[in-house]
Parts: structure tokens; sequence; C-alpha cells
């Protein structure tokens, strides 16, 4: 009851502080386009379960109207209709919401839907969050569309905090290797510059195939021992994802118990939970370097 109370505070003072209804707005989209809306968004339509996350994080919440199905909502929004599912989109169920913003996360549209989507003249943001920054920027641009920008900064200047107390945490500390398993068969691993390598950067560890320029990597398991990673980690909700390598005590995160189970919805879903996530990936690197130290 306190926690709505407080939500209902917010909100009223980030109305308070928001520009006229009138107020014309502009932002950029992380396709680098510009997106102009004559006032605030007052109805929204989310494409992506993060989306919704990181809406309710900018206060924006009152103001959705639409969403997809299939995919794991926060309760205050499970009644939202669905104008498709990740197997596509219903265009004309969304246009019968009238809404006066999209928000698409652009992996998750197919490209000819994109296509039909822009057709239809409402204003889209598209999002692609590649940085652990990213995240409270997007929270950032949300609440300015939707005329919620106190709200939204509240949660973002948090959101800012702790990814930096973790950055420093991890600075200067000694390496752990560690290889990210996608996919166990094939086996499957991740390329340097995505968005875990860039988190196992922070967390002070290092991927054993960070040379890779792909973003998904087919590699052998004999190339896995050769490297002999510290920390084998895989975000999968399947408890058995990792036991395979069990079979292998010569490599060292096996030796020392060191094959982690990550939260499935956190890093991938870079919504409202990355920073737990991001903690939770650290916390498994810290464990790892004092085991190797004892």
């Amino acid at each position: 009851m306190r926690a709505k109370r407080r939500q209902v505070l917010l909100l009223a003072c980030a109305l308070l502080a928001a520009p006229a209804a009138h107020a014309a707005v502009s932002v950029r989209d992380d396709e680098g386009r510009e997106l102009r809306l004559a006032r605030p968004a007052r109805r929204i339509v989310a494409l992506s379960p993060q989306l919704v996350e990181l809406s309710l994080a900018a206060g924006a919440g009152p103001f959705l109207v639409g969403t997809i199905g299939g995919a794991r909502l926060p309760a205050s929004v499970h009644a939202l209709p669905r104008v498709g599912d990740a197997f596509g989109l219903n265009l004309e169920a969304l246009a019968m919401l009238r809404p006066d913003l999209v928000l698409a996360w652009r992996s998750g549209v197919a490209p000819r839907q994109a296509a039909a989507l822009r057709r239809l003249g409402i204003p889209v943001y598209w999002s692609d969050t590649r940085r652990l920054r990213d995240v409270g920027e997007t929270v950032l641009r949300i609440g300015e569309m939707a005329g919620t920008l106190a709200v939204a900064r509240i949660w973002a200047d948090a959101y800012f905090r702790r990814l930096h107390s973790l950055r420093e945490h991890a600075h200067e500390l000694p390496p752990v290797r560690v290889f990210v398993q996608v996919w166990p068969a094939p086996l499957m691993t991740i390329g340097g510059g995505q968005l875990m390598d860039r988190a196992l950067a922070l967390c002070g560890g290092t991927n054993v195939f960070g040379e890779l320029r792909a973003p998904a990597a087919q590699v052998s398991r004999e190339a896995v021992l050769a490297r002999d990673p510290q920390l084998i980690v895989a975000a999968t909700p399947d408890t058995r994802a990792l036991q395979a390598w069990r079979g292998f005590p010569q490599v060292s995160a096996v030796r020392h118990g060191r094959l982690v189970l990550l939260d499935p919805d956190g890093l991938p879903r870079m919504g409202t939970g990355a920073i737990d996530a991001l903690r939770q990936l650290c916390r498994a690197i810290d464990l790892t370097r004092r085991d190797l130290q004892r």
C-alpha cells in the first residue's frame, strides 16, 4: 500500500512538473531519427515486455493502452489489450487503439512489419539498447515523450548511481576468464562487443571468445577446454544447461565448482531488472576470483 501511494505521489509530481499538454516534444530514437510529438503522449502502445517495464519506470504506466502477448509482463499491466505476439503484429488491432505513440523494440519487429508500421503514420520510437547505460537513457526519453520526466529522472538517476558503483567496484581487480554458453548443442557463445561481453568487462571478467566479431558463434568443446575458463555462465531457466561440463574436471571452472546459471530475463531482456542481473553476474565473478585466490 505504501509503495502504491509513493507511485501515485511521484506521478502527481511529474504531471505538475511536466510541460503543458499542448507543448511539443522532440527526441531522437536509437536509430538516430528525430521523433516529434505535437504534445506529450497519452495513448502509448509498447511492443515488448522491457519497453512496458521501462514505461512504468518512467511514470508513463497510466498512459499504456496496449502491448504484445506471449511474454511475462508486470502484474499491473496484465489486462492491457494485446496487438500481437513474438511471431508478429496485428496492425489492425494496433490502429484501433488509436495510439499517439508506439514504442517498438528494433530487434523484435520483422522488417516487413516495421515498414507497415511506419506506413500507419503513428509516431514510432525505435529502441535498440546495446549498452547498459541505454536502459536509463531510454527511461528518460520515454519520460520526455509522456511528459513524466520528473519521475523518469528519479528512476534513471538511481539506475546510473548503481551502475557506476558496480563499475567502480571491479576497477583494477584481477580479471576472471569467463565462458558464456548461449546454447548447449550446438555449443554457442557470444563474440566481443556484445552486451554480455561489455557486462563481463564491467564486472572484471574477460570473455574467452572476445576476439570473435559475430554476435553469436558456434565453437567446439575442445576450443573451450583450450581456453580454460575460470567461470562458465548461462542465462537460462534450464537447470541442466551446464551439467555436461561436469565431465571435464580439467577445466578450472569445473574444478572450483563455478558453473553459474543467470537470470534469463535479466541482461538479455534489458528491462528494469538489468542492474539486478548485472549484480548477479558481478557477484559470480567476485566469488570466482575469491576462490582462485585461496
